[in-house]
């Protein structure tokens, strides 16, 4: 019975996680910024730009993925690795007129960043209403 109880529990957190799991786009080129702003004019854009190595991003970007409801919302989902593609957050900065930080969230709606948050400020219900 202990097995049978202990896959049950297995199973259930598998499908928790899986639940969890949003459609995120890879950022790996430049010429997906342009895309990504000409796309906002009809499609809200969520950018996170997210460092790796860094454990406080990974728990932002956990705490994000579990209280998005991906489902809800009409909106396109990018993440930037920052460690790989340092010249792309470079030019998000640039084209979007936003700090660099890191964690970071940015959404970008017809062609502009309208909202952006980092560390713990980056919350799922205060971005439903600019998407």
């Amino acid at each position: 019975m202990k097995l049978f109880r202990r896959f049950n529990r297995e199973n259930a957190r598998t499908e928790t996680k899986k639940k969890r799991q949003l459609s995120w786009i890879a950022i790996t080129s430049l010429d997906q910024l342009l895309q990504i702003k000409e796309q906002s004019k009809t499609i809200p854009a969520i950018i996170f730009k997210h460092s790796t190595r860094c454990v406080i991003s990974r728990m932002v970007l956990r705490e994000f993925e579990s209280s998005f409801a991906e489902h809800h919302l009409s909106v396109s989902l990018y993440i930037l690795d920052l460690l790989t593609y340092r010249e792309i957050s470079n030019e998000i900065v640039s084209e979007f007129q936003v700090f660099h930080q890191s964690p970071q969230l940015i959404v970008i709606k017809n062609a502009e960043a309208i909202y952006h948050a980092s560390h713990n400020d980056i919350n799922s219900n205060k971005i439903k209403a600019f998407v």
